[in-house]
């Protein structure tokens, strides 16, 4: 039998301006899952079809390095026998390829050990319906990849003492679940993320920026471009400020790499068995306490604009809107569906979408609210050093600037932090715009505001720019 329809170009026609058609429907996810489901022996097994089509530009040095595309599909059978269960994947779609994953998942479900928080297969389950599906992105052509990368070349060339790299995906994808009980759900989506990092040519300043949409009408890769080659020009020499606490406005980016720690954090299970920062002295959780500052509101759902995430996990469950913090107060836990039945609540659908809903403020009138502080760009290698407080060390990186009466007066060299997210929360002095960010160190769907926060621990300095 020949492979499903996905990715495969028409006879004469550019893939590009093929992809609406070549991604595989609802009806052609369904029978591929009814087909599979039907070969098998086991006691229960669910069955999850991916694919997609990614398209690239890539540049370096001032200069286009690479373009291209990169398809694929495959799929993912779990089997299982009474606790017992095993997961093979493929990406041979024959019904040779498709039985042989069936029996290899049951022999070596076979084999297993017990899982003793085994849950039975779901049945059927109403989902939200979350467009994420932009024909901006499944119809985008080379040119127009290409006119991205152009809007950081060109002014980094005319610069003439700048030099840019950066990277632009934009993809269609579609994907679906099923099992034998007659659960199936799907969501076709696209995505658009680019990416620039600008250097000076002295070696002395680096500045970043990123955007990330489903929908790449709304994806501003000029006013990325813009920024990151500002910063670059405003971080050249940066100099040495003491080690300390500091008032600190955080760009969104480097807000949403701290914040979805503390999303992290929501499992229940961690908190009941006293593993976790939600879990209260004596016993119990902080469900229901005040835990930041009453401007805080995380939330996630599928549906938001902003975020139009997954509809459902890959067990089928639905995901929904949930208010983890409202007002500051931690309202919900995460459950799985094991840890749900045995404390009896309802199980939460794996997600990573997260939303700190914002303000009204712009990153400009935070500056100009601020006698002295520093401006962060973004962080990275963000580690652990205290599960129980969530505390974390990190560095600055790509743009990092004093800030004296209300104006960036200088580039500074990258500092290391050590902070807690909720520390951080608990400190907050402002709440800018939020935005969907490029992408954290953990991925996902992410919208974050720019904030000020008072009293940010930095704890050395970095040589590295």
């Amino acid at each position: 039998m020949s492979a499903p329809q996905r990715l495969l170009e028409a006879p004469g026609v550019p893939l590009y301006e093929a992809l609406a058609d070549k991604v595989m429907s609802r009806d052609q996810a369904q029978q591929l899952v009814e087909r599979i489901v039907k070969l098998s022996k086991a006691d229960a097994i669910v069955v999850n079809v991916g694919g997609g089509y990614t398209t690239n530009i890539r540049f370096a040095d001032n200069r286009i390095s690479t373009a291209g595309g990169v398809s694929g599909a495959n799929v993912t059978v779990s089997s299982s026998f009474g606790p017992k269960h095993a997961v093979v994947q493929t990406n041979d779609f024959s019904d040779e390829g498709l039985e042989r994953t069936v029996r290899q998942s049951e022999a070596l479900a076979k084999l297993a050990p017990d899982d003793p928080e085994a849950m039975p297969s779901l049945g059927p389950q109403q989902y939200l319906n979350v467009n994420a599906y932009f024909e901006s992105t499944a119809n985008l052509t080379p040119e127009a990849r290409a006119a991205v990368a152009r809007s950081a070349i060109e002014p980094a060339r005319a610069a003439g003492d700048l030099k840019v790299a950066g990277f632009l995906t934009a993809g269609i994808g579609a994907g679906a679940v099923g099992n034998q009980k007659g659960l199936f759900a799907y969501q076709a989506s696209t995505n658009t993320n680019y990416t620039l990092t600008v250097r000076t040519t002295d070696g002395t300043g680096s500045g970043w920026a990123g955007a990330d949409h489903p929908d790449f009408a709304r994806l501003d890769y000029k006013g990325v471009s813009e920024r990151a080659l500002e910063k670059a020009r405003l971080s050249r020499k940066p100099v040495a400020i003491e080690p300390g606490r500091y008032t600190v406005i955080l760009e969104p980016q480097a807000v949403g790499d701290l914040v979805q720690l503390v999303s992290f954090a929501f499992d229940a299970r961690s908190a009941d068995e006293g593993r976790s920062p939600f879990t209260k002295p004596g016993g119990g959780t902080k469900v229901g306490e005040k835990i930041v500052d009453t401007r805080v509101n995380i939330i996630e759902d599928p549906t938001d604009p902003d975020l139009l995430s997954n509809a459902y996990d890959g067990q089928g469950l639905p995901t929904k809107r949930i208010e983890w913090i409202k007002d500051g107060v931690l309202t919900k836990l995460f459950y799985t569906r094991f840890w749900a039945q045995k404390k009896g609540q309802q199980p939460d659908a794996g997600s990573n979408m997260i939303k700190f809903v914002g303000g009204t403020q712009t990153t400009d009138e935070l500056i100009a609210s601020t006698p002295r502080g520093v401006l962060v760009t973004r962080l990275w290698y963000l580690r652990q050093v205290d599960p129980r407080t969530l505390l974390y060390t990190g560095l600055t990186r790509d743009g990092t600037f004093l800030i004296e009466n209300g104006k960036i007066s200088k580039a500074v060299k990258n500092l290391r932090f050590n902070e807690s997210p909720l520390f951080m929360l608990n400190n907050l002095e402002a709440l800018g715009r939020a935005v969907r960010v490029a992408g954290t160190e953990a991925g996902g769907d992410v919208v974050m505001p720019v904030i000020k926060v008072r009293d940010f621990n930095f704890t050395s300095l970095s040589d590295a720019v």
